[in-house]
């Protein structure tokens, strides 16, 4: 037998206390023993027998104190565990006791017990086999100790370890590509910035010279390298940030207007006049600068000036000059005016296509339907990702056009691929507008397309300004034959919410917490709940950004009906898209 532990009753001196009690028969009502007056003397005091003759159990009017009620008569062992042992720990209780009993040793374990009150608490318990004549194990024998206060500790210890492991060390997520702040973490920069005082902007659009025979694909490249070079002529207090496929922002913080013309034409003309080496190339880089001026607390905000100096660089390229200057940000309509202008002559001149991405569903490892995504293309037609033009849109209100002709195009494409169904994706804007409902109306009746092969996807949910010509939409689109989609699900509030404002589908989980989901139980855990949540609600799910096989098998056992993401396929143009649904090996 192990040495006895200071905080238990020593078993010799539990054997003589329970020695001088009287034996209890099976049918026989126990006898409390005195109860001590203080805390320390219950606690020290606290014990039970089990005895497998009849499956009963006898317990001390100190273990009755902790508990807040008597033992009834004739309890029975199995209604004790399940009146007095937190069912989170039942399993844990019997496999201690089963050991006791089966190794013939002491036994100690922690767990909660349960009050009257509904309350629990914390308790160390030793556990003793208690033998009989023939030296077979005859009983149980426990003895324990309140340390609800020690359990307290350790869990909020562990609780501050888990806290510390799951949230982000700083909001500050680089890009990818450069290393430098994202269009977004860079906005918040400048609202900070204008807050605390006067400054000025300047965004780079960098490209490289085409006589050099760049490669399309090596313009990230450039990119990286051409944020090396402005950290190299940067202020220590100065910021820089990707706002753009090709584009570099500069926060100058505090700069006067004469300080931010001279460093802005230092840093176009570095860029212009330095050679870069490429992985498999030297080529030279073009330049265009704008820069506008900012004063604390003006009417502009960090969208806004952002969206000044891109139209400023715009005008240098047009004006084939180095830098262009705004001393004083665009008056809002104008620049609503100019963007508008600048949206419809990007439609007008087909500078906007369609790409898909194939979604697979986990139970048939079919594809039966694809996202249509949506991409902007630059001056050379190569496609570029929209994230930065739909943003501008959305805060300009100019984004209804755009969504309009996106789903114009989809309607185009399900009348001629009748076998494939398409996810089009619309602002929360544009879901609010309500011309929109009759315009999707008259285009599937004018394309005469299934509505079964459409189903439309709400983003940015936060846009949506008026919920009752959005709920009108959504009703009258189910009724048509369309599903209804939400995206990115577990991003905020809002998102439960709307499962109960709109006839939802299919929600898209939000990617962020399933690129990392075989390495984190905490996404584990969050993203099987948000299954559970829609399973509940009767809503299919897809789960974004997969991109091995890992990932996929545990979000197949999670419940997850769809998966997305560059395991299944990348986005490609309409043209890669088959006569029918492609079959996959799970």
């Amino acid at each position: 037998m192990t040495a006895p532990d200071e905080r238990f009753p020593r078993p010799r001196a539990l054997r003589d206390r329970l020695s001088r009690r009287p034996r209890l028969s099976p049918n026989a009502a126990p006898t409390q023993p005195h109860l001590p007056e203080s805390r320390a003397a219950v606690d020290d005091e606290a014990w039970f027998t089990y005895t497998a003759d009849g499956d009963r159990i006898v317990w001390s009017e100190a273990l009755a104190a902790l508990l807040g009620r008597p033992p009834r008569d004739h309890e029975l062992s199995r209604q004790l565990l399940a009146r007095h042992v937190h069912r989170d720990d039942h399993a844990k209780a019997l496999g201690s006791i089963t050991r006791a009993w089966t190794a013939r040793e002491p036994v100690r374990t922690t767990v909660r017990l349960m009050r009257a009150d509904g309350g629990w608490f914390d308790v160390d318990c030793r556990l003793e086999p208690i033998n009989a004549p023939d030296g077979t194990v005859s009983g149980i024998r426990g003895a324990l100790r309140d340390v609800s206060a020690r359990e307290r500790a350790r869990r909020e210890v562990a609780r501050l370890t888990r806290r510390g492991e799951t949230v982000q060390a700083s909001i500050v997520d680089p890009d990818p590509a450069t290393g430098l702040l994202t269009r977004a973490r860079f906005a918040d920069e400048i609202d900070r910035t204008q807050r605390s005082g006067g400054g000025a902007l300047l965004i780079v659009r960098v490209e490289p010279d085409r006589a050099d025979g760049m490669r399309f694909d090596l313009n990230a490249d450039l990119l990286h390298r051409a944020a090396r070079v402005l950290e190299g002529l940067v202020r220590p207090d100065d910021l820089l940030g990707r706002v753009g496929p090709n584009e570099i922002g500069v926060l100058l913080p505090g700069a006067s207007w004469v300080m931010a013309r001279r460093q802005a034409d230092l840093f176009v003309e570095a860029l212009r006049s330095q050679p870069f080496v490429l992985p498999d190339a030297w080529v030279h880089a073009r330049a265009w600068g704008g820069l506008v001026r900012f004063r604390p607390h003006g009417d502009a905000g960090s969208h806004d000036l952002l969206i000044d100096a891109e139209h400023a660089w715009r005008q240098a390229r047009e004006a084939d000059r180095p830098l262009t200057l705004v001393a004083d940000p665009v008056p809002a309509k104008d620049r609503q005016g100019s963007y508008r202008n600048r949206v419809a002559d990007a439609l007008g001149t087909d500078r906007f296509t369609l790409f898909a991405q194939p979604i697979l569903e986990l139970q048939t490892n079919l594809v039966p339907r694809h996202e249509l995504l949506l991409r902007v293309l630059d001056e050379h037609g190569e496609p570029q990702s929209p994230a930065h033009v739909l943003d501008t849109a959305e805060r300009l209100d100019a984004v209804y056009d755009i969504d309009l002709w996106v789903v114009e195009r989809a309607m185009e494409v399900a009348a001629s691929l009748p076998a494939h169904s398409f996810q089009i994706n619309l602002s929360g804007r544009t879901v609010g507008d309500p011309r929109l409902t009759a315009e999707v109306e008259a285009l599937i009746e004018r394309y005469a397309v299934n509505p079964e092969q459409l189903t439309f996807e709400i983003t940015e949910t936060a846009l949506i300004g008026n919920l009752s010509e959005a709920r009108n939409f959504a009703d009258r689109i189910r009724d048509l034959g369309c599903q209804l989609a939400l995206d990115d699900f577990g991003s905020g509030y809002a998102s439960f919410r709307y499962l109960r404002l709109f006839p939802i589908d299919l929600v898209k989980i939000d990617g962020e917490y399933v690129r990392n989901l075989v390495n984190s139980p905490q996404d584990q855990v969050l993203v099987r709940a948000l299954v559970q949540v829609c399973q509940a609600y009767g809503i299919h799910t897809v789960a974004e950004f997969v991109q091995d096989e890992a990932t996929m098998r545990m979000l197949r056992e999670f419940g997850v009906d769809f998966v997305q993401g560059y395991l299944i396929g990348r986005p490609g143009p309409l043209s890669n898209l088959g006569p029918a649904p492609r079959l996959r090996r799970s």
